[in-house]
């Protein structure tokens, strides 16, 4: 009897808001994750907070990218200097041929509102196979370990710079930028020489 009031006493200490050691390596086992996507990974359905232009046109991104091959880019802000000049530009610029490797579609996810991701693509004359959507909440970013803290820079969390080569809803290959906003590791370039 004494061996079953020990085992219970630590939830009844937790509930009234003592944090017993027991619980500390439970409770932060699967709290966070230290990388990016990883090969293998399954693209989340239901994901909620994406939309394409405006906020009555949701998108579930990983019934999107249930069959076929797709890129998805991720990266902080929509206007930003280096996702503007470079990032995208680059992906428009090799669209057809990444088309001739068997990719359907490019989505880039940057964690903005449908209006700025619109506005954005409307400037940058994205070619049809290439579609910006809005991660309004960060979750398609959190969903991958790809969320970060930019509060000084952007106001709120974003997402890391990194691109990602999907088969049938798969996570097939993965371009991190190491410092979370590089333009090397993750440009069209370099995926297209993986493919």
């Amino acid at each position: 009897m004494s061996f079953l009031i020990r085992q219970f006493q630590p939830l009844r200490s937790a509930r009234i808001g003592i944090t017993p050691y027991l619980t500390s390596p439970i409770r932060n086992f699967s709290i966070s994750r230290p990388i990016m996507f990883q090969v293998g990974d399954s693209i989340k359905t239901g994901l909620p907070g994406i939309f394409e232009n405006s906020p009555g046109n949701y998108v579930d991104i990983g019934k999107e990218v249930a069959k076929g091959k797709y890129v998805i880019v991720g990266l902080p802000a929509a206007f930003s200097p280096a996702c503007t000049s470079s990032h995208v530009p680059g992906y428009a610029e090799h669209l057809k041929d990444l088309e001739a490797k068997g990719v359907k579609g490019v989505f880039i996810v940057p964690v903005n509102d449908p209006f700025v991701t619109k506005a954005w693509a409307d400037s940058l004359n994205v070619p049809k196979g290439i579609r910006i959507l809005a991660d309004t909440r960060g979750a398609f970013a959190e969903s991958g370990g790809a969320l970060f803290d930019s509060e000084e820079v952007f106001g709120n969390k974003r997402s890391g710079r990194y691109a990602i080569i999907v088969d049938d809803g798969v996570v097939s290959k993965v371009f991190e930028e190491p410092d979370k906003t590089g333009l090397k590791v993750s440009s069209a370039e370099n995926v297209l020489k993986a493919l």
